[in-house]
Order: structure tokens, then sequence, then C-alpha cells
């Protein structure tokens, strides 16, 4: 397939699926293996991680009101070293509690999982584990707290849940959305703070890989078109989905998500057994 619209069909897949609890690094992988696609740069984790910085700008953008607000609010509580009864400022504390485990995990064991986790049957084992994870959620989450309600243990342990996404197929929305219903939380403030919470992560990983796209340790030769349109489909399709499932999350539960889950690990099984 033309590189260009393999990059246009992923950024969409990514857009799509880093919302939706279904693990936007695994459908990455899964898109280009199970359609036979051999194209070094859209299979590689730069690529991947520009994507993810195509949905960060639809974060942005969406929830451009909260961010105008939390911004200005955390800052102002690291001057004054106090939330001062502010929730805006809570929240930015909050968010900021998130951020610590999934960037230390990055940063351990990023090289390990760009080299030796991203098989095609791992990723299957995976969506079955988050299935798994969001299916108990579901059953044992009393879905009767708002964000407003989260303690900073609270944030730092979606935090420590979130790390846990590094691996592809568990999901970083699915395995966060579900932390936050295991503490109580309901589904549409727990998708709100999951992605809320991703804005950060993102940027740093974000960052990380432009610096190696733009040193020469991933080549851009001739590859620039490719990852404009790829940012550009997920940009578009992450509006929508973040639109879409925070709309679906306030009378629906997770469980077609859960099925998706399961159905498509198994899809993969089948593939690859054959």
């Amino acid at each position: 397939m033309d590189p260009i619209l393999a990059a246009l069909v992923l950024g969409i897949a990514q857009g799509l699926t880093e919302f939706l609890p279904i693990s936007s690094s695994g459908h990455l992988i899964l898109v280009p293996a199970l359609l036979g696609w051999r194209d070094p740069f859209i299979s590689s984790l730069p690529f991947a991680v520009m994507l993810h910085v195509g949905t960060l700008l639809a974060l942005l953008v969406y929830f451009r009101a909260d961010w105008l607000r939390l911004v200005p609010a955390g800052l102002a509580s690291l001057r004054d070293r106090s939330t001062a009864g502010d929730p805006d400022r809570r929240l930015a504390m909050l968010l900021a509690v998130t951020i610590a485990p999934a960037a230390l995990a990055g940063l351990l064991f990023n090289d390990f999982i760009e080299r030796e986790v991203r098989a095609v049957g791992l990723v299957a084992l995976m969506l079955v584990v988050g299935a798994g994870l969001l299916w108990l959620a579901e059953r044992w989450g009393r879905r009767d707290r708002s964000i407003g309600d989260l303690t900073v243990v609270d944030a730092f342990t979606i935090g420590v849940a979130q790390a846990g996404a590094l691996i592809p197929g568990i999901s970083r929305s699915g395995i966060s959305i579900a932390a936050g219903l295991f503490l109580g939380l309901d589904r549409a403030a727990a998708a709100r703070f999951s992605f809320l919470m991703a804005a950060p992560i993102i940027a740093g990983a974000g960052l990380f890989e432009a610096r190696r796209l733009l040193s020469g340790d991933v080549a851009l030769d001739g590859n620039l078109p490719t990852l404009v349109v790829g940012m550009a489909g997920a940009f578009a399709s992450g509006l929508l989905a973040i639109h879409g499932l925070l709309r679906f999350l306030r009378a629906n539960s997770t469980l077609p998500f859960v099925v998706y889950r399961v159905l498509l690990a198994a899809a993969v099984f089948v593939w690859l057994l054959r």
C-alpha cells in the first residue's frame, strides 16, 4: 500500500483507539501485521509516538477551556504552595501527581519495550488482560464519586495504572478508566480524568521521539508528508472519539469494548495459528 494512504489509515486508527479503551499501540502493531504492510517507517515506534502527538493536539483542542483554567491554577498553586480551596488548583495538583509513575516507567523501560514487547501474539494476550480488568472494574466499581472526590493517593494509583499501558494491548485509556472505576468514579468522570491526565504523558513521549527524529536517530528521508498525514488523521479522529466516548459513557457501560477486545484477540490468535 502507498505509505501516505497507510499513514492515513493508521492515523485514523490511532485517533479512535487512543481514547476508546481498546489500545492504540496494540492496533498500530496489529493493523500493519495483519494487512502485510512492511514499510519500516510506519512500523516504527517514533512514527507511532508522533501519531500520539496528533491525538495530543485533539486533547488540547477539545479540553481547551479546561487547560486555560488548569495551567494558570497549577502555576498559582506552585507559587503559593497551596491549593487555597480552589477546585482548579486541586485538579491541577492531582493531574501532576499522575505524571511521575508513567514518566519514570517510560524512562526505564522504553527501549526494552521498543525491542522486545511489540509481538503480535503478546498484543493479543494483553487485549484479553485489559478486557478482564475493565470487566472487573465494571462489576466492582461503585460509580458514586466524581473527580472532585479524588484524593492524592487515588490520583497516584491511577497514574501507576497508566504506566502499565506502556505494554501494547493494555490501553492507556482502558487501564486508567478501569482504575478510576475501581476507585468508585462514575464512568464519564473516569474517562474525563483519563483524558486530562493523558496530555502531559503524551506530550513528554512526543518530545522525546521528536528529538530522535530531528537528531537523525530515525531517518525522516522523504517521510515527512507521511508523518504529517498520519498526524492529521489522528487529530481529526481523536476529536470524534473523545466526544463520542464521553457521550456514550454517560448512559452506557464499557462492556462493548470488553467484547471487542476479546473478539479481536481471538481473531489474532486464529490468524497466528493459520
